[in-house]
């Protein structure tokens, strides 16, 4: 996949994906309902799990992160068509859980339009309950993220 050039507003971000504003994710009031927002967060944290090499580890283990909460501010409308690019960082590491922040960047309006945060949990998706991060996926974070946390 070839590298995305991210605007300054999303430079403490290391993770990014670039997303098109489609037709249909416009409401009744003709912007982009609140909703399709947190599908994008979803992408977001998705794109962070194949960047971090996450995913792999929980291929391996059967463990890996599960979404407990999500928030979402909204700062501006949008409109079809634009694109948006959002950015993933890991703000905190827990025993069992970990705090994402993520920020939607307009290329229209080259401002952040939704600022989000993920409460997620490490799991292990076969006993059904949490798990304290491995060291691996600590390791893996860090690398991704250029610093310890």
């Amino acid at each position: 996949m070839p590298e995305i050039e991210k605007p300054a507003l999303l430079a403490e971000y290391p993770s990014v994906i670039r997303i098109p504003v489609q037709w249909g994710d416009m409401d009744s009031f003709s912007h982009v309902n609140n909703a399709v927002y947190i599908r994008w967060l979803e992408s977001s944290r998705v794109q962070y799990l194949d960047d971090s090499h996450l995913s792999e580890l929980m291929e391996a283990t059967g463990t890996g992160p599960i979404l407990a909460s999500i928030h979402c501010d909204y700062k501006r409308q949008l409109r079809h068509p634009d694109t948006v690019q959002i950015g993933a960082r890991m703000v905190k590491l827990g025993g069992t859980s970990m705090r994402v922040e993520h920020a939607v960047y307009s290329e229209d309006q080259q401002a952040i339009v939704a600022l989000g945060k993920s409460g997620v949990v490490y799991y292990d998706y076969t006993n059904q309950k949490p798990v304290p991060i491995p060291d691996e996926a600590r390791a893996r974070i860090c690398k991704l993220e250029g610093r310890e946390l």
